[in-house]
C-alpha cells in the first residue's frame, strides 16, 4: 500500500485528537521514564528518588510541552533531574541518558506501525480502518518527538547528546543561553507552521515512509 494514501485527507479530527491524548497520557511517559531508567542504571539515583522511574503520566507531564502538541503535533514533558557527577563516565553516560528518551519514541512508532500492518490487512471495517488511522497519527507524532528531540538546542536531548563531542568550555556557553533557547524554538516553529515549511514534518514523513516500506505497509 502506498504510504502516501495515509495523508491524503487528514483533518484536525477526533481521532487525530484521541490519538494526541494517548500520546501525552502513554508515549510522553515512556520517554521520560526511559531517561529516568537509564540514568538509574548507569550509576544516577536522582530521577528514582525524585520518583520519575514511573509510567504515571502527572510526574512527568508539562503544561506548555503538552499544549505544543496539539498545536505543532510536537512536544516536550518535565525534563528529568540529572546529576552527572553520579556517572562514572559523565559525558558518555550523559548523552547515553538523552538519546534514551528519542528511541524509545522510534520503538514506539515502530511497534505501532506493525500492528498497523496487520490491522489494516486483515478484514478492513470502518472500526479496523479507524483503529489503522489512530495507529498511524500515534506513530507519526512519535516520529516526531524523536526527531524534535534531538535538535542539538537546549534543554532538548539532542543538546545532551552533544555532551559526548564538545569539549567542557564549549559546552558550558552554550547551556548559558538554555533559558532563551526554548523561547527562539517555540518562535521558530510558530513561524515555520505559518509559511507553511516544517523542516521537521519533512523528516518525520521521510523516516516514517522509509519505516514503512522496511514493515510492508
Amino acid at each position: 500500500m502506498a504510504t502516501y494514501n495515509y495523508f491524503s485527507n487528514l483533518n484536525f479530527d477526533p481521532i487525530q485528537i484521541l490519538s494526541r491524548v494517548f500520546v501525552i497520557l502513554c508515549c510522553f511517559p515512556v520517554h521520560e521514564c526511559a531517561h529516568a531508567w537509564m540514568a538509574d542504571k548507569l550509576g544516577d539515583p536522582t530521577p528514582r528518588l525524585r520518583g520519575r522511574v514511573t509510567l504515571n503520566p502527572f510526574k512527568h507531564l508539562d503544561l506548555w510541552g503538552t499544549v505544543m502538541i496539539f498545536l505543532f503535533g510536537v512536544g516536550y514533558a518535565k525534563p528529568v533531574p540529572i546529576n552527572i557527577r553520579n556517572f562514572k563516565k559523565p559525558k558518555a553516560h550523559f548523552a547515553l541518558t538523552a538519546v534514551a528518551g528519542p528511541v524509545s519514541n522510534l520503538i514506539m512508532a515502530v511497534i505501532f506501525m506493525i500492528i498497523c500492518r496487520f490491522v489494516y490487512h486483515g478484514t478492513l471495517t470502518q472500526f479496523t480502518y479507524n483503529i489503522s488511522i489512530f495507529l498511524i497519527y500515534a506513530a507519526m507524532i512519535n516520529l516526531s518527538l524523536a526527531v524534535f528531540n534531538l535538535i542539538p538546542i537546549p534543554p532538548l536531548d539532542g543538546s545532551r547528546v552533544l555532551t559526548a563531542f564538545l569539549p567542557d568550555r564549549a559546552y558550558n556557553a552554550f547551556l548559558k543561553y538554555e533559558r532563551y533557547s526554548m523561547i527562539i524554538l517555540l518562535i521558530l516553529l510558530l513561524f515555520f507552521s505559518r509559511i507553511g515549511i516544517s523542516p521537521i514534518s519533512r523528516i518525520t514523513y521521510a523516516l516514517f515512509n522509509a519505516l514503512a516500506r522496511l514493515i510492508g505497509l
